[in-house]
């Protein structure tokens, strides 16, 4: 049974599998190094993931057909969002926000990691209403 508590073990796992490949690779790296980094990094830790998901869009009862894709999909539960940029920008933090609530999951991080240390100053986490759906 999935809940809460899982997800959020979930997110420890995900960023840990983020810090480990931000302190193999260091920051300063394009988008696409960090993204094949961590796919092998979640199979090392048997993380089940998609990648470059595409993301259906539904607009007035039609799918749209866009070529629209998140970063990974995790365990159908989880958006991962990476960046390597040199701050994150509120339409970043609006991306990943529209990504969870679009796929309806409970929960997205974003990752940048173009920062010194992920763990303080690279990573954030939202949650929408399908988070209390989960005991």
């Amino acid at each position: 049974m999935i809940t809460q508590k899982y997800i959020t073990d979930l997110t420890y796992r995900i960023n840990g599998a983020c810090i480990e490949v931000h302190k193999i690779l260091g920051a300063g790296l394009a988008e696409i190094v960090y993204h094949r980094a961590l796919e092998k990094e979640f199979k090392l830790r048997n993380i089940e993931y998609k990648s470059e998901f595409q993301i259906p869009v539904i607009y007035k009862d039609e799918n749209l057909n866009c070529d629209f894709k998140c970063d990974f999909l995790i365990e159908d539960l989880i958006v991962l969002e990476i960046k390597s940029v040199s701050s994150i920008l509120e339409i970043h933090k609006a991306q990943i926000i529209n990504y969870i609530n679009l796929l309806k999951v409970p929960k997205g991080i974003l990752v940048n990691f173009n920062v010194k240390n992920i763990y303080h100053f690279g990573q954030e986490t939202f949650i929408n209403k399908y988070f209390d759906q989960y005991d």
